[in-house]
């Protein structure tokens, strides 16, 4: 059976994997709760051992977001841990989520193979509580990724559900609104002649508040 690539705002698929943690399925281990799914080339290379670190170093603030990770790479689980042990004997970080040991199997399911290399990219899935993916990032092997970035894309996106708001660009430190959201577009004639001149609003289709 062929499948696409998974797509923002579909569900998440099932997949049945082996981590460094055991077997697990995905998204229903994680179920109430968010989780980012990273994939990166290889282990025991130079840009994925200091993004394992930075993962690491930031796991406090992903779980005060009730936000778990999982990574995965084309490697079998013994590397993995023993590339666990290396970053922990080495740079003094203990890998604290699980690793998918994957054959190709799931990275094909998830596209993470793309262009002529046989390795994963760095990819990153935001899923929701629900099962459902929020965000997807994809970056070349030789760039690393803004882990800042990653919990920063979380926090916006459990405020736009709990508030009902979009948030401004590079929020919570956006050039114009600083801390404040985005208020959405008016939906009808009364609601924009009501917005117009109003506190917070440039325009009836532009208002900001603070939350």
């Amino acid at each position: 059976m062929e499948y696409g690539i998974p797509l923002i705002g579909e569900s998440f698929p099932e997949l049945k994997v082996h981590t460094t943690k055991g077997p697990m399925t995905l998204p229903e281990a994680f179920k109430g709760k968010w989780f980012i799914l990273f994939s990166h080339p290889a282990d025991f290379t130079p840009v994925c051992t200091t993004e394992f670190y930075a993962f690491q170093k930031r796991y406090g603030q992903f779980k005060e977001l009730n936000t778990e990770l999982i990574g995965l790479s084309v490697d079998q689980v013994f590397s993995h841990i023993k590339w666990e042990e290396w970053i922990e004997e080495n740079l003094g970080a203990k890998i604290e989520f699980p690793i998918i040991a994957d054959t190709g199997e799931v990275a094909e399911r998830l596209g993470l193979i793309q262009g002529n290399s046989t390795n994963t990219v760095r990819a990153v899935f935001i899923v929701d509580p629900k099962g459902t993916i929020r965000a997807i990032l994809y970056y070349p092997a030789e760039l690393g990724r803004n882990m800042d970035e990653i919990v920063r894309m979380v926090k916006g996106l459990q405020v736009s559900d709990e508030y009902g708001v979009a948030l401004p660009a590079n929020w919570p430190e956006n050039e114009l609104f600083g801390s404040d959201v985005i208020v959405p577009p008016a939906a009808d004639i009364e609601t924009a002649m009501e917005r117009k001149g109003k506190e917070g609003c440039l325009d009836w289709w532009l208002c900001h508040k603070k939350i």
